[in-house]
């Protein structure tokens, strides 16, 4: 059997500022990088994107090869009147892919039982998003929390090693496998 193979398409905006330190880009690279010795160690394969390239990049890199999941981690941030009021992730997948909507179900069943207010946890049907209309792949956008909340801004940097297992045992509960730890 072929192993299943994953793009991971962590974001690459550097202008998204986290208010104490880094940015959206390099902490979704972070746990890009945390995620993969627990997917390589449950035998599922990966290709990813690299933080110098651009969206459109991700996308044409995605659908030069196949993959069973495109995910893209992201974090939020509230309009300017709501900046730092707003809390929790949001699980996007295209509004007519069948397997993105289970795919997201699947991360935001299991964000629910590490993210501080479960209840603040939605799954979002999406039609304009590129990563999620223009992907060959099934595909889901994870918005992990508001980086511009300062609650939801120490629960991603706190919490690295833990967001990225999460992550990856809902990769290997959407392709059957076994999660193993790394």
């Amino acid at each position: 059997m072929e192993a299943p193979r994953i793009f991971l398409s962590p974001s690459t905006q550097p202008y998204n500022k986290y208010p104490n330190g880094g940015d959206e880009q390099y902490w979704m690279n972070r746990i890009t990088d945390a995620m993969i010795p627990y997917l390589t160690a449950s035998g599922i394969e990966y290709s990813r994107n690299t933080p110098d390239t651009s969206v459109g990049t991700s996308i044409r890199d995605s659908n030069s090869g196949y993959y069973g999941l495109h995910l893209a981690l992201h974090s939020n941030a509230a309009p300017p009147e709501l900046e730092g009021k707003i809390k929790g992730p949001d699980v996007y997948y295209y509004q007519y892919s069948e397997k993105g909507k289970r795919a997201a179900g699947i991360i935001a069943d299991n964000l629910k039982k590490i993210y501080p207010e479960p209840g603040l946890v939605d799954t979002v049907p999406n039609t304009t998003l590129a990563e999620l209309t223009k992907t060959n792949a099934p595909a889901v956008l994870v918005e992990l929390a508001y980086h511009d909340n300062p609650q939801d801004e120490v629960w991603i940097t706190n919490n690295i090693e833990g967001i990225a297992r999460n992550l990856a045992q809902s990769v290997c509960e959407y392709f059957g496998v076994p999660f193993r730890d790394a």
